[in-house]
């Protein structure tokens, strides 16, 4: 039944990661194809400050792709789920929604709350780091004596 359990989980994580490709795939020409329609628009090669939002904004939807596609693949290979790139997809995806935010529309208890996830993202991260450092053989050799 174990046997049957992991055939089965490593099929959904190969397609999944198949699904993942193919959406950062399409992501990526659907950037490049925004990105143009927004240069060739009047004033032709200049974008203003709405229209390099949406492309940014859509860059690091790209980039939560790839983190993502990371992941799995982690989990493909090694068989567990890295936490370090779990906060750094977090991170990316808080930036993401930071730099996208419409400031005059928001309240403030939504950028309290906001500020709150980023230095709880930000203290996760710092401890993860940290303990995997003190977890890694070659960051601390073995001393004599």
């Amino acid at each position: 039944m174990t046997k049957i359990l992991k055939t089965f989980e490593k099929v959904i994580v190969v397609a999944l990661l198949g699904m993942m490709m193919l959406a950062v795939f399409v992501s990526t020409v659907e950037l490049a194809v925004i990105f143009v329609q927004e240069l060739i628009k009047p004033p032709f090669m200049l974008l203003n400050m709405e229209e390099m939002l949406v492309v940014f904004g859509f860059f690091l939807m790209v980039l939560i792709g790839l983190e993502l596609l990371e992941s799995i693949k982690a989990y493909l290979i090694q068989d567990r789920v890295h936490a370090e790139v779990v906060f750094l997809v977090a991170i990316v995806a808080v930036a993401r929604k930071v730099i996208i935010l419409d400031y005059k529309t928001i309240t403030p208890e939504m950028l309290y709350g906001m500020a709150a996830v980023i230095v709880a993202l930000g203290v996760g991260y710092f401890f993860v780091k940290r303990a995997l450092n003190l977890n890694s053989p070659e960051e601390n050799p073995p001393t004599s004596g």
